[in-house]
């Protein structure tokens, strides 16, 4: 199951497999990986109004360093640095903007469901970006690539760069302090 925050927009092409090339075209790439750079800087951080614009940054050094690629690393490895430091750069900004453009945003809900549903879809969506965002980098990462993307340990690590032993350690610290936070939540206090 997809968790709503982590949802594609629709025009989304849908994932195909790389030809067996040395270094990809610009375009391979792009068709190929955009839903995983989406969900990397998504899981790394960034807002979803920014994560367009933050997309796009990530293709622009892409296609500015392609021709560096040597293909000793899988293309989702060399991908995901790129968008952790993209993002790292992006909420180290001093201009990012935290403000909303209106007071409530409309959620769209499953046809037949009532506003209920939708409201409580909203505050839920809402509750789990305030716990994401108050988790620690290296932890929010790890958590949102294990329980929600549902990747192995193994495959985690390749892609941030660390010990397996680290992803686990790291899954273990992510899911206390969300406990932690939705135990506040439930107590009505967001501190």
């Amino acid at each position: 199951m997809t968790a709503s925050w982590l949802v594609l927009p629709a025009n989304v092409a849908p994932e195909r497999a790389a030809s067996g090339s040395a270094t990809p075209s610009f375009r391979e790439v792009y068709d190929t990986h955009w839903a995983f750079v989406w969900r990397a800087l998504r899981a790394s951080g960034v807002r979803h109004d920014d994560l367009e614009d933050q997309v796009h940054e990530v293709f622009l050094v892409v296609h500015r360093r392609l021709h560096e690629f040597s293909g000793r690393a899988a293309v989702t490895t060399w991908l995901w640095s790129i968008a952790a430091r993209v993002a790292s750069d992006f909420r180290r900004r001093a201009y990012v903007r935290r403000e909303d453009l209106c007071d409530t945003m409309p959620e769209l809900a499953a046809p037949g469901s009532g506003p209920d549903a939708a409201l409580e879809a909203a505050q839920a969506r809402r509750d789990l970006d305030w716990i994401l965002d108050s988790m620690p980098d290296e932890q929010r990462v790890v958590f949102v690539l294990f329980e929600l993307d549902g990747l192995q340990g193994d495959a985690i690590a390749a892609l941030v760069g660390v010990s397996v032993n680290t992803v686990y350690s790291r899954i273990r610290l992510g899911r206390k302090h969300f406990e932690r936070s939705a135990a506040r939540l439930r107590a009505g206090a967001r501190r």
